[in-house]
């Protein structure tokens, strides 16, 4: 594993500085959402050629990979001028990737609705799902014509809300240019948070091919909701991720989510710890179980 940090995560301050700060932390990839992170042009019309090889310098002379290009906009969204806007912002981001040297557009799956609510009858529906492989074919197409990934993350409050829905999205597009960003994390309902286990477990089976890139945080769970909170801060047992990056996916980039610019470091070694000492234990609990709050 290639361990990496979401940059909008980090300290805030002028770009150079941040990757310095990176670098410093002992991070080796950072994740990159233009629309999260202050102080960088943001719109689709400032995506030009120019921009992308400025950035990818500027990342270059930090030592630092671009791990993926985030871009997290409604693909399933009601209103058809709103999602040309929307698709057509997918392919500048595609497009800036190719020049920027960065593998992956990332993104999640959206809802059947304009606010991106999670209307848990709607996300799950059949007529959802349909809405969302229509819309999210052309882009596809087009990552095909770039040369790069695109690649989506299930989250259980979204329309690819569970492995068998993604697995059911990879093989009706059936694009190797369509994988999968894998996060256990949001893939666990709180609903049946105790089938935990089953679910990651399930997703490093049938997912295991597409998967091309992990992100890593943790959570802990009060009053019935799911609170995400950086590596080593809450209740996931990361043995058996690990496990699988490490025999399944050497070298690949995982970057942490959901940590603070003094709580980085040790997330990471956290999970450098479990790298190298895989049979040791990296929650709070004292078991691989979770419990209802």
């Amino acid at each position: 594993m290639r361990i990496g940090i979401r940059l909008h995560d980090t300290k805030e301050c002028e770009i150079k500085e941040r990757l310095d700060i990176v670098r410093e932390q002992g991070f080796c990839c950072a994740h990159i959402a233009l629309a999260k992170t202050a102080g960088l042009p943001k719109e689709t019309e400032a995506l030009t050629p120019g921009y992308a090889l400025w950035l990818k310098r500027v990342f270059a002379e930090a030592g630092i990979d671009i791990a993926v290009l985030g871009n997290y906009q409604n693909l399933a969204h009601p209103d058809p001028e709103k999602l040309r806007t929307i698709q057509e912002r997918y392919c500048a981001h595609l497009r800036f990737a190719s020049l920027l040297g960065c593998g992956m557009v990332g993104t999640e799956t959206g809802a059947p609705n304009e606010d991106y609510h999670y209307d848990k009858e709607a996300c799950r529906s059949k007529e959802a799902l349909e809405v969302f492989i229509n819309n999210l074919r052309p882009v596809v197409s087009y990552a095909e014509k770039c040369g790069v990934i695109m690649a989506i993350e299930p989250v259980y409050k979204h329309i690819v809300w569970n492995p068998r829905r993604a697995r059911e999205v990879l093989d009706r597009i059936g694009s190797p240019n369509l994988q999968i960003i894998f996060d256990p994390v949001n893939l666990i309902d709180p609903e049946c948070i105790e089938a935990r286990d089953e679910v990651i477990g399930e997703a490093m089976d049938i997912l295991a091919p597409e998967i091309a890139m992990i992100h890593l945080k943790d959570y802990v769970f009060e009053a019935g909701e799911m609170k995400a909170v950086g590596c080593g801060y809450g209740e996931m047992d990361y043995r058996k991720i690990v496990q699988f990056a490490e025999e399944k996916k050497p070298y690949v980039h995982a970057t942490l989510e959901n940590t603070k610019p003094d709580t980085a470091v040790h997330s990471r070694e956290l999970i450098e710890g479990i790298i190298k000492s895989p049979h040791t234990f990296s929650g709070k609990q004292n078991d691989s179980k979770c419990h209802r709050g």
